[in-house]
């Protein structure tokens, strides 16, 4: 259909571009943004929470474009196989990555060498909260809280379970270690499942990992937590003190894991910033605040200059507390 402006328009808005700006937006053009299959690769198993939001936030750009939205797990290598796939892809938004803060910044560590660069092959486009990673020991433990922890494991021989060397729970670990000069022994699993299970029978003291996954640990009340990680305490456990009021100051309990959208480099800053802001608005909807609550998470999504900033503040800290770990690269 064509508009005309009559002379009339021209006269109420003095100007051809007033009336311009007037008249009814145009229908997205063909070669507008998005108008194919939006792919979001995933770097981690289905399942887990990564999977989970990469499906569900996937589903509210679906809904807010009109495009299709599917999503592929390229696991393995700690994310790296995904990396090397979506680096390689167009930079058009049409092919994204959901990942976390391991793939993006301790692989730099982890591995002698990446198929990908994690500062020049991507472009962040919004930052999504981990959640909490609770130290959760075994119920049958005389240990309510840190100060008592470093009390029993100096007076018996106390082993930490964590989900995999490098991880989070591994650097948490180490830094108790450091802080209370201890030789807490470090047990690493396969993922969060065989961790809480031996947490549960005791085979380990205790271990740190999502509560979601720490559900039946904590139910079953085999397991109690006794600190939390970050600044703040979980609205989920809002009895168990931070890490932080206990007087760990350790840096490794104030930085936040993290999931991340991103895309290859070079695409375009007004893509960028759409799917930047349908993350953030999809966050707020009702089905992912209760994904959010279910897995004991505090804070949904937020915008790319987040993302950047998050990045640039913290993964110098993490960088330093993996290499702290004296692991040998891959």
């Amino acid at each position: 259909m064509i508009v005309r402006a009559s002379r009339r328009d021209v006269l109420r808005y003095g100007s051809a571009t007033a009336v311009a700006a007037a008249l009814p937006a145009p229908a997205i053009g063909q070669g507008a943004w998005p108008n194919k299959p939006i792919r979001i690769v995933c770097g981690y198993p289905a399942g887990g929470l990564t999977d989970t939001f990469a499906r569900v936030y996937g589903e509210y750009i679906s809904q807010k474009t009109g495009q299709p939205v599917s999503v592929e797990n390229k696991t393995g290598a700690s994310g790296a196989i995904a990396a090397e796939q979506v680096k390689s892809a167009a930079p058009d938004g049409y092919t994204l990555m959901w990942t976390i803060s391991t793939t993006m910044i301790m692989n730099k560590v982890l591995f002698k060498k990446l198929p990908y660069d994690p500062d020049k092959d991507f472009v962040l486009i919004s930052w999504m909260d981990a959640g909490h990673l609770p130290l959760i020991v075994n119920s049958k433990l005389p240990v309510k809280n840190l100060a008592e922890l470093a009390d029993y494991a100096r007076a018996n021989k106390t082993s930490l379970g964590t989900y995999g060397a490098g991880s989070y729970s591994h650097v948490a670990v180490e830094a108790l270690n450091r802080h209370y000069k201890l030789g807490m022994e470090a047990v690493h699993y396969r993922g969060e499942a065989p961790m809480w299970q031996d947490v549960a029978s005791g085979a380990v003291q205790g271990g740190s990992g999502s509560v979601a996954a720490a559900t039946g640990v904590l139910q079953s009340g085999n397991g109690r937590p006794i600190a939390v990680p970050t600044m703040e305490r979980m609205k989920k456990l809002p009895d168990v003190p931070t890490f932080y009021e206990q007087g760990v100051t350790d840096k490794a309990f104030q930085v936040q894991g993290w999931i991340g959208l991103v895309g290859p480099a070079g695409m375009p800053k007004e893509i960028v910033q759409k799917l930047s802001d349908m993350m953030v608005e999809g966050g707020k909807s009702e089905r992912i605040q209760k994904i959010l609550a279910t897995f004991g998470i505090d804070n949904a999504a937020r915008d790319h200059v987040f993302f950047e900033k998050i990045v640039a503040e913290q993964g110098p800290i993490w960088i330093d507390l993996v290499k702290g770990l004296n692991i040998e690269p891959q």
